[in-house]
């Protein structure tokens, strides 16, 4: 879950899109032939460059020209509704893959197979990461996910190994909290970062989403109220996004962080950082390290033409194609999706590694629950900011639960 994929989203209820993506029958407005448009959410400028020099590199190749058009993340469902009421959807939209789900279930995009791409070399994982309901929605240039980052010189320092179990990882915040250094810091926040955040001690855990009150998912919780209570984490962790995480670690602030790739360029900016990257400690030595996958997935809305959404599935061929997988994936630092690409980033990003090491174990959010993870989200949000305030995590997932079950 990137930068550019992490922000609090809307929820939009189902019976709004199905609405919209009705209103799509019939033709829509008139279009340049040989114009193809992305919408995205590439507004930061790097992005937005890099992807558009794979869109002319792609059009290149198929004859066409193939034009972005960026809004903050946040907005790309907003924005992709509001252009089907008017029956002007751009040709392919960039979903962050959670809500994708929610525009597949009311029908608004085309199987990716049935326009000719191949899901072969795709790892299950990632395929279900574009799935709904068994159907490849949405194809992934890249996916990433979240790991332990460390500080070299502060662990050496204090002779403390890198974690692997949560008990290990417990004493050794306990150990590096120093005065206003915290052992570790992670994102607790009310928004989709900080659930984010919590699925790899839940389902590490052998919790689900299915029932947040389970016992397993109240010892996650309470895990973190222990590293809480140890005075090992901020009492600002529940205000704390990914980005503030990231501020808080190069600023000598925490010794050890949980965050993803999309902070490694920032984290290059300071040389005298030494920092390393293990994967998520789980319960037991020997257990899974479950964590998410994050990012977005290149979609083909229904548009009514046939033969332009034929080209655009040929487009989104070509940016998630192997090659420029792997440019995309060695710009940004995610992993590519593409398992032929992904052996060709090891070697080249050796640093990196563990990502891709905890990338063959991640899960979608949306594989169980499709179109019903953000009520989920929403009701763990609540739950995190209640539980680390004070209350039990017995209680405060109890409610989410019923929340999260209720819809509301």
């Amino acid at each position: 879950m990137s930068k550019r994929f992490n922000h609090r989203r809307a929820v939009v209820p189902l019976v709004a899109v199905s609405v919209l993506v009705a209103a799509l029958a019939g033709c829509g407005r008139q279009r340049d032939g040989d114009v193809y448009t992305v919408l995205n959410s590439s507004t930061d400028e790097t992005y937005h460059r890099w992807d558009a020099q794979a869109m002319d590199r792609c059009g290149e190749r198929l004859g066409v020209t193939i034009e972005q058009q960026s809004v903050p993340a946040a907005q790309v469902m907003t924005k992709a509704l509001r252009m089907a009421s008017s029956k002007s959807l751009p040709d392919i939209v960039q979903f962050d893959a959670s809500e994708m789900p929610t525009f597949a279930e009311a029908g608004g995009l085309i199987d990716l197979e049935t326009l000719g791409l191949s899901t072969r070399d795709i790892p299950g994982g990632i395929v279900d990461f574009g799935s709904y309901e068994g159907t490849y929605y949405g194809a992934a240039r890249s996916v990433n996910t979240l790991a332990l980052f460390y500080d070299r010189d502060v662990l050496d320092a204090a002779g403390v190994a890198v974690p692997t179990t949560w008990d290990e990882l417990r004493e050794a915040a306990r150990k590096l909290t120093r005065g206003k250094r915290y052992g570790l810091a992670l994102s607790a926040g009310g928004a989709e970062d900080g659930v984010f955040q919590f699925t790899p001690f839940m389902w590490s855990n052998g919790g689900d989403e299915t029932r947040l009150d389970g016992p397993r998912v109240v010892e996650a919780l309470d895990y973190w109220k222990a590293l809480l209570a140890d005075g090992s984490l901020s009492k600002s962790t529940v205000n704390w996004t990914q980005a503030d995480v990231n501020d808080q670690f190069m600023a000598g602030n925490a010794a050890m962080m949980i965050n993803g790739p999309w902070q490694v360029e920032t984290l290059n900016t300071k040389k005298s950082l030494r920092w390393g990257i293990a994967r998520i400690p789980v319960p037991k030595t020997g257990g899974d390290s479950v964590a998410p996958l994050g990012g977005a997935v290149l979609t083909v809305p229904r548009t009514g033409e046939a033969e332009r959404e034929r080209t655009a599935g040929r487009i989104v061929a070509c940016l998630a194609g192997q090659m420029e997988q792997l440019t995309y994936a060695l710009n940004s630092w995610m992993v590519p999706a593409h398992a032929g690409a992904a052996a060709v980033w090891r070697e080249r990003v050796p640093e990196l590694r563990a990502l891709a090491d905890q990338v063959a174990t991640a899960r979608s959010r949306t594989a169980k629950l499709g179109a019903g993870w953000p009520s989920v989200s929403l009701a763990l949000q609540s739950a995190f900011q209640s539980a680390l305030t004070g209350e039990s995590s017995e209680a405060a997932l109890k409610r989410a639960q019923q929340r999260a079950t209720s819809g509301n």
